[in-house]
């Protein structure tokens, strides 16, 4: 993952951990990797992983377990579910609404445009799953699988600490 400049450090972090625990890269009740795998995986100040890690538990996403380390809680993927559909609605969908309305297009239309261009996004999506995945040698076609699909590429492996 490369972190910017526009915002701290370990707010990116935190939402890279939150969008992998929504995308279920870490199923509730897994382990997340710790304060030092982060900070030696991003080559970050140790303080600054925790700090992201603090946020998490502050929002009630992950749960400290002393001496094992921070899990994902119950109920955080539909939680962060939940509130991802609401800035979607809030920032997406009214301003579109907003639009069409100054447009003078129907509710029908409307409905008809998004019907059409998610027609149009399902045929890209189909075709991307089957290119090439950048992780493979070049000429190795990837069969995506269950994992692959939701697993990020800056993802730690945890099979270790899983079983």
């Amino acid at each position: 993952m490369a972190f910017d400049n526009d915002r701290p450090i370990f707010i990116q972090l935190a939402d890279q951990i939150a969008d992998d625990i929504a995308n279920g890269a870490y199923a509730e009740g897994t382990a997340v990797p710790s304060t030092n795998e982060l900070s030696a995986f991003h080559r970050i100040n140790p303080a600054t992983a925790g700090r992201a890690l603090n946020l998490l538990v502050d929002r009630q996403l992950l749960e400290k377990h002393r001496g094992r380390g921070m899990f994902v809680v119950a109920g955080a993927r539909a939680q962060l579910l939940s509130e991802r559909r609401s800035r979607f609605a809030e920032q997406f969908v009214a301003p579109m609404l907003r639009e069409a309305q100054r447009l003078g297009l129907t509710r029908d239309e409307v409905r008809g445009t998004i019907t059409q261009m998610s027609q149009v996004t399902q045929t890209v999506d189909t075709s991307h799953a089957t290119r090439t995945n950048p992780t493979n040698p070049p000429g190795q076609t990837a069969q995506p699988t269950q994992a692959a699909q939701s697993a990020h590429p800056d993802q730690l492996d945890l099979d270790r600490r899983t079983r």
